[in-house]
């Protein structure tokens, strides 16, 4: 896949603050990408560097092989921000008409791709009223609909299921899917790892604006595997079973156990151990850590080196 966005030692400072310290990533077209980080981070100046609201004091970004240009390349970016930015006043189908021809649709166009979007999330009765009528999940999905309807490139979104109830967060979620499949790239900025963990290919973790993480979700959960598996048994399991240099037990359940292998201990050795003992093995599987661990677990260490330095 060709890559439709490289960001290149970007750099942005307030004062004498670093909201972002030389960070460097790539992001391939089709993708689902996860920018992930901490309140204060600095993902949110990314973004906005991304989008040209602000410019970097160092560093550049390419969008599509060409260094980004405003003007020229914002129609084919479609950016969703944390913060509602509609008018409150304003009747719904009004406002996302003038908003679609403000991304370079004609208003025959508009109609016809605002009508789409709100049948396809049941906002087909919402013409009418205005956004100070909404609940907050219907202003999210209303945002939803501004952000994707000129059938932007790259869709940026910060806290996209912010609000909604189970059944419209899995809508939106469909739609990203969706989108994706259709050639857009998607660019999903959360403090939610579960839902990183289901929606994202590949994901950039940034703390005190440094990067500290890239890669695929599947590989960074695999580089921080502890040996830790999950054995299904069946049998009478008896305390004396557990006292060996072999593994230490994590938890226990019925007929289950969630063990950390010593670091020389093959899985063939743990297995033929249980064997020994007169377990049927009904299944062995490795517990890779979640990435709400690893999120925790690098954000910690990162602020106590941070310290430690302010300190030295």
């Amino acid at each position: 896949m060709s890559t439709i966005l490289e960001l290149q030692g970007l750099k942005k400072y307030y004062q004498t603050h670093k909201a972002v310290d030389d960070i460097s990533f790539s992001i391939e077209q089709g993708s689902i990408f996860g920018l992930l980080g901490p309140n204060g981070a600095g993902k949110t100046t990314l973004l906005r560097m991304i989008t040209g609201i602000f410019y970097p004091d160092e560093g550049q970004v390419l969008f599509n092989g060409q260094p980004f240009n405003a003007m020229e390349h914002i129609r084919q970016i479609g950016y969703m921000p944390e913060e509602r930015g509609l008018y409150k006043k304003m009747k719904i189908g009004e406002q996302v008409l003038y908003l679609a021809q403000l991304r370079g649709l004609s208003k025959a166009e508009a109609t016809q791709r605002v009508k789409y979007w709100f049948e396809k999330l049941d906002m087909a009765t919402w013409w009418n009223k205005k956004v100070e009528d909404l609940s907050k999940g219907m202003s999210q999905k209303l945002q939803f609909v501004t952000t994707v309807m000129h059938n932007p490139q790259l869709v940026i979104l910060d806290e996209p299921f912010s609000g909604l109830d189970p059944v419209n967060a899995n809508l939106i979620k469909d739609q990203i899917f969706e989108l994706a499949k259709g050639g857009s790239t998607i660019i999903f900025s959360t403090h939610r790892m579960e839902q990183v963990e289901e929606i994202c290919h590949q994901i950039v973790l940034v703390n005190l604006g440094k990067k500290i993480l890239d890669g695929t979700v599947q590989q960074v959960r695999t580089d921080f595997k502890e040996n830790i598996f999950k054995l299904n048994y069946e049998g009478q399991l008896l305390p004396e079973m557990l006292a060996t240099y072999l593994f230490q037990v994590k938890s226990s359940g019925t007929g289950s156990l969630t063990l950390q292998k010593d670091a020389g201990t093959s899985n063939n050795e743990l297995l033929q151990y249980f064997m020994q003992k007169g377990l049927t093995i009904t299944g062995f599987s490795e517990v890779l850590p979640s990435l709400n661990d690893i999120f925790i677990r690098l954000v910690k260490d990162t602020h106590s080196i941070s310290r430690s330095f302010e300190q030295a």
